[in-house]
């Protein structure tokens, strides 16, 4: 390997992380949520980074820099517990102190602009402190005393998102809670130049307005959001009208006509809504808020620079809704939504956006080159590994001689099969290879497999399809494709969808699909056509491989006691297949799955 090539990026906040990159390619990435099984853990990613470098085989003196995604930030060292959400996490009295006066001064903001400047002015020794902190940590426990270069927080979601895009040139916007000041920026992309054309500060926050909603339904702001787009379905925007009045679309850029910010916000916010407000009508009110906004500010800046090609990053885009209207924006051919949107993405958005004028910038056969072409890109485990943490749970297993038809043939008899192989993914979403399998034609699915698994979910559970059938369960496909290999959108259902496919259609007849391509994960894709082969469905229910409140599983060790305490009919785990003994009753309890199988596409 030549000096030179290799990068650590690095972040250290929200959902922190790291990633290698070495010529533009992203060759590892991992959450630390995932190895410090906490969800959504925040601080120093010490474990992420020691993955990473395990992972490619890397040392402190191959590494030709680190790159650290935002360029503001306390630091947080150790991990701090984000299972209370936004409202609830422990920072440190420091940080506590300066949300708190943030809070109580928003009101001031439109008569007193210098009170915004002051209050990022006086933590900007903090900031400094930070990024002392992490070239000593670096330095003492990792042996690096190389450069440590500092990327902003929107720049390294931008970055990931159009360097994972294949588009050669396009609009690239970025949405979330808040980064270094900013809720939003907008980047014109051609002829190799970047132009940052606008950005919104993060009092304008249209990520923290959705995340205040999310907090007044009795949910965790900063982590059940998904839960509100779920429930809008099931609603009616009965309160836009009192939303209007605190967020808003304007003259190209979103604007917090409220003027309020983080508790005093919640406070303003439940006065203004009927003391019975209905919560599946404020889910409704907020996705509908969420969708204009967005799609009228990506529409603006879309028609303003000429570009059809869209990339976007950023918590709010986690929204599958919200892209979808963008996807549907007159003039918008082709939309692409990073997959890991959210902040566990910017430790490889840094690190791209530092070689980016040093990486090749096409492929061998002409096209502009992709950081990833896939998300595999966490850890894999050796069969011995798999072998010993089975037995170290207790659990039976066997080796069948056909692991792809065992489990096609025990997903087409109706058992649930819980599927861990190859390497994790990097995102929030799980791909097959920590993944929860079932028939899709079940309408009763996603209620009593959340129940089993203790989770309280409204939207469904994603369909997995094979590409080249993509046409027969989805509308409005073209542009979009690459998106839904992902996950990350959402599509009008066909009527066959509906009727053949229920358990993965929400109510409002949409879908969020994953689009299976051989080349992607050629075993997963196996799976699905033998499914297709035995039940003419060539669609099967995909759910992440976890427990509620927990990561999604990483090691064999985290699979084995989820699938125990999951009480899931099977684990296809790399080689090996074990069997609930409990699952065959459990099966014909649920129903008969002969009568299931009729047909399809």
């Amino acid at each position: 390997m030549e000096r030179g090539e290799r990068t650590l990026g690095i972040s250290d906040h929200y959902i922190s992380g790291a990633a290698i990159i070495d010529r533009g390619q992203v060759l590892a990435a991992v959450a630390e949520e995932r190895l410090a099984r906490m969800k959504m853990v925040m601080g120093f990613p010490r474990l992420a980074i020691a993955e990473v470098l395990r992972m490619t085989g890397t040392t402190a003196a191959d590494l030709d820099r680190v790159v650290v995604a935002s360029e503001w930030g306390h630091f947080l060292d150790g991990h701090v517990d984000f299972s209370g959400g936004v409202f609830g996490v422990e920072e440190g009295w420091l940080r506590s102190l300066f949300f708190a006066v943030g809070s109580r001064l928003s009101g001031l903001r439109s008569r007193l602009p210098i009170l915004e400047r002051l209050y990022f002015d006086l933590r900007k020794p903090a900031f400094a402190r930070r990024r002392d902190r992490i070239r000593a940590v670096l330095r003492d426990e990792f042996g690096f005393s190389g450069p440590v270069e500092f990327v902003p927080h929107h720049l390294a979601h931008a970055a990931g998102a159009f360097l994972a895009s294949g588009f050669g040139e396009g609009l690239v916007v970025t949405l979330d809670g808040a980064g270094d000041g900013d809720s939003s920026h907008v980047y014109d992309v051609r002829d190799g130049k970047w132009t940052l054309l606008h950005a919104v500060p993060s009092f304008d926050s249209l990520g923290d307005y959705y995340g205040y909603v999310t907090q007044i339904s009795g949910f965790k702001a900063g982590k059940h959001e998904g839960k509100i787009t779920g429930l809008a379905a099931s609603g009616e925007p009965r309160y836009r009208d009192v939303l209007d009045r605190f967020i808003r679309f304007e003259g190209g850029s979103i604007v917090n006509v409220g003027n309020t910010f983080r508790h005093a916000a919640l406070r303003k916010l439940r006065r203004a809504l009927p003391s019975d407000f209905s919560r599946e009508d404020l889910a409704a009110s907020m996705q509908s808020v969420a969708e204009d906004i967005a799609t009228r500010y990506v529409a603006h800046w879309r028609e303003k620079t000429g570009h059809t090609r869209i990339a976007l990053a950023g918590g709010v885009f986690a929204n599958v809704k919200v892209n979808q209207r963008i996807h549907e924006i007159e003039g918008v051919e082709s939309v692409f939504v990073y997959p890991a949107m959210s902040d566990e993405g910017i430790a490889a958005g840094a690190a791209l956006w530092h070689g980016r004028d040093t990486a090749p910038s096409t492929s061998r056969e002409g096209e502009p080159r992709r950081c990833f072409d896939q998300v595999y890109l966490g850890p894999e485990y050796t069969p011995d590994e798999i072998r010993a943490a089975l037995k170290a749970g207790g659990v039976d297993f066997t080796q069948p001689e056909d692991p792809v038809g065992a489990v096609a043939d025990l997903l087409a008899r109706g058992f649930v099969v819980a599927r861990f192989a190859g390497r994790m993914e990097y995102g929030p979403r799980a791909l097959g290879n920590r993944s929860i399998l079932y028939r899709p034609d079940e309408p009763s699915v996603n209620d009593w497999l959340n129940g089993r698994l203790g989770r309280t979910e409204f939207m469904p559970f994603a369909p997995a399809v094979l590409w080249e059938d993509a046409p027969l369960y989805f509308e409005g496909l073209p542009g979009a494709e690459d998106a839904a290999r992902f996950m990350t959108i959402t599509f009008n259902c066909t009527p066959l969808m509906r009727e053949r496919c229920p358990g993965v259609v929400h109510i409002d007849g949409t879908a969020r699909p994953q689009l299976v391509r051989e080349s992607d994960n050629p075993s997963y894709y196996a799976i699905i056509r033998e499914f297709k082969r035995l039940t003419g469905l060539s669609c099967i229910v995909n759910t992440s491989f976890n427990i509620h409140e927990e990561p999604i599983v990483c090691t064999p060790d985290d699979a084995v006691r989820a699938f125990r305490v999951g009480h899931l009919d099977a684990l296809a785990i790399g080689p090996f297949l074990a069997m609930n003994p409990a699952a065959e009753s459990e099966r014909v309890r649920r129903s008969e799955p002969d009568a299931m199988i009729a047909g399809g596409a």
